[in-house]
């Protein structure tokens, strides 16, 4: 499981011209997955990413997380985060999960945000989407699983 996390002002999701999720001050976290991925570590990323003190504290330090603040993330599926472009010009997403896989990934790693008291928003998954962000600071970190755990 991959994921790109980009502290914001404001984000959001326009699917079709309609806005489908927004949020204020938080995180816009796009998120890809491959076939090993599964539940657990959907839960030690999801733990990782609100944990993560990227956030600014009293004394203009990065000391603070996403649950100190009170933010909000708008999850975003990306299948893209696992081009291979080693080769060639054409980028191969064969270690990509197929959205068979990645479909009900991505609801779970959703869902174990919400519950761990975290306010989700989303795009649909395997929509085209356009997003729309004030990134903060600017501020983006990269997780990646297979280098966490």
């Amino acid at each position: 499981m991959k994921a790109i996390i980009q502290k914001v002002k404001y984000a959001n999701v326009v699917i079709e011209g309609e806005v489908k999720g927004a949020i204020d001050q938080g995180y816009m976290i796009l998120v890809g997955f491959k076939n090993e991925d599964n539940h657990e570590i959907i839960e030690k990323m999801c733990d990782k990413i609100i944990h993560l003190r990227i956030n600014e504290d009293d004394q203009g330090k990065m000391n603070r997380s996403l649950l100190d603040t009170q933010g909000a993330i708008l999850s975003i599926s990306q299948f893209t985060l696992y081009a291979q472009a080693k080769k060639g010009r054409r980028p191969s997403f064969i270690e990509a999960a197929k959205p068979e896989i990645s479909s009900p990934l991505y609801d779970d790693f959703n869902q174990t945000l919400r519950g761990k008291g975290i306010h989700v928003e989303t795009g649909i998954f395997g929509a085209d989407m356009k997003i729309r962000l004030l990134n903060d600071g600017p501020v983006t970190i990269i997780l990646d699983s297979d280098e966490l755990f």
